[in-house]
This record gives C-alpha cells, structure tokens and sequence, in this order.
C-alpha cells in the first residue's frame, strides 16, 4: 500500500528541514576556519557565523577581489568558498574549488573544502571520495569524519552516517557540531524525541554556536513547542539575527502546518482511495 498523505507530507518537511541544516553544517566545519584571516586573505571584522547578510556579502565581494588576483592561492580560494556557499552560491563554490584543487593536488585543506563545497552542490558520491583522500588514517581528522556522516545522511544511508558521527566522538567527545549533525539524522529518519536529546547534549557544550541552537530550535518547533523554540532560536544572538532566525522557524513551521491540513484530509472519506492513484 502506498503511503498516505499524511507520512508523505510530514516526511517531505522532515526531510528538506534536516538536509538544509545538515549542508549549513558541513559548510561550517572548515579546517581553514582559524586561518580566514590571515596572509593574503583579507581580514573580517568577526566570525562569519556572527554576519547577517549584508556582512556576508560584503565579506563575500572583498574575497572574490582577492581570489581574482590570486586564483592559485588555496587559503583565498577556501576561505572565498566557504563564503559563497554560506550566501548559497554553491555552483559557483564548487567552481572555485576546482580551480584551486587543480592547483593544489596535495593540499589536504584544499581536498576537504573541495569535497564539501561537492557535497553542497549535491555530489555525494564524488563528495565521499574527495574528503576519503584528504583523510589520513593513522591520524584521522574527526571534521572530515563528520562530514562524511553528513554526507551520508544526504546519500539516504542513516545507519552508516551515524556510525560515522560516532566514531568522530571517539576522537573528540562531546564535540556539539557532531552531536548536532547525529541529532539531525534523527530528524531525517522522523525521530524527533531522539533528535532533540542529542541536540539539547549539543546545545549544552560550552564551544555550542548559534547553528546548534538553531537546529535544536527547529526540532522543538517540529513537536509543536513553538514559543519555547522561539525563545531557543533568541539565545545570545543580536535582534536582528534572531528575527531572522525566528523567521526562518516560523516558514518552516507554516509548512508543517499546510501539511498538517492536507493530511487530515487523508483521513475523510476516499482520501484514501485518490492517494492510491497517484
């Protein structure tokens, strides 16, 4: 029997809620991220997690000058994709990226930003074999680890993404981006209750940032706690980044709400039979 409109629905908001967040996480796990202002780069005013959009994109145009004049350069080259993707240029990310891996064929920085900025623009396959050859086993990197989980988790592969979260918590326990990112496989898969335990785990760390809370967020929000999800998706942010964020939190939630309508419509009188003839 085919499924009901009821599981379509709720699964579909699921599913694109928890991949969005799951690519915002893998673009944030850099392993330049101490090095975006330094040398040739050009210096930022603060961390690129703390910029609204206007920032971004400023931050985004002085980058793209200095990755013109230096194309080769791999920590421009990085540190400008990082920043396209986050302003959702991931097509032009990943063009970037190839520049700069064909340039730095050895530069397991290079790799790993060029399997994610792949990831991103929805490559998983070839995502997984980039991050795989900047991953050294005799002292693995628990960030590539985590992204391969996330990657997986895009890829449909549940159970082998959260094997890969764990095992990048056996390097660093209690890391938030990857109780954060196993917390959002959970949510994949429709398991709210698990997904927040792991989030709240998440959001409790002292090195939490305000993408954890705003996944943590979304997963209150998901179990219909709306005014204490709101109030999660406020913590420590300036006014206008939690408007933003609380924005966000209620369009998605409207979504789930539409949805909710439609499947109570699965439950009247031949829904049942007009959802089988599709």
């Amino acid at each position: 029997m085919p499924a009901s409109l009821a599981t379509t629905f709720t699964n579909r908001i699921l599913q694109g809620a928890a991949a969005s967040l799951l690519v915002l996480a893998l673009a944030g796990c850099s392993t330049t991220k101490d090095r975006m202002t330094t040398g040739s780069v050009p210096k930022l005013t603060k961390p690129v997690e703390e910029m609204d959009a206007t920032e971004l994109r400023s931050a985004t145009d002085r980058l793209g000058q200095a990755y013109e004049k230096n194309p080769r350069d791999p920590i421009t080259g990085v540190s400008y994709a990082n920043l396209l993707r986050m302003n959702g240029r991931d097509t032009q990310a990943l063009a970037v990226m190839q520049q700069v891996a064909i340039a730095n064929p050895g530069d397991r920085t290079v790799l790993a930003a060029y399997g994610k900025a792949q990831a991103a623009a929805g490559q998983f396959q070839q995502a997984l074999d980039t991050i795989g050859r900047a991953q050294t086993p005799d002292r693995p990197d628990w960030r590539l680890i985590s992204a391969e989980g996330a990657i997986l988790d895009q890829m449909g592969r549940a159970s082998d993404a959260r094997q890969r979260y764990r095992d990048a918590l056996d390097i660093q326990p209690n890391e938030p981006s990857i109780l954060s990112n196993l917390g959002m496989s959970y949510v994949l898969t429709g398991d709210l209750r698990t997904a927040e335990t792991y989030l709240r785990s998440a959001a409790g760390q002292p090195t939490a940032d305000s993408r954890v809370r705003q996944n943590l967020a979304l997963v209150v929000g998901l179990q219909g706690r709306f005014p204490e999800a709101e109030q999660i998706a406020r913590r420590e942010l300036s006014p206008q980044q939690a408007d933003a964020n609380v924005a966000y939190l209620r369009g998605m939630l409207s979504q789930q709400n539409s949805w909710q309508k439609l499947a109570a419509k699965d439950k009247t009188p031949g829904a049942a039979e007009s959802s089988n003839t599709n």
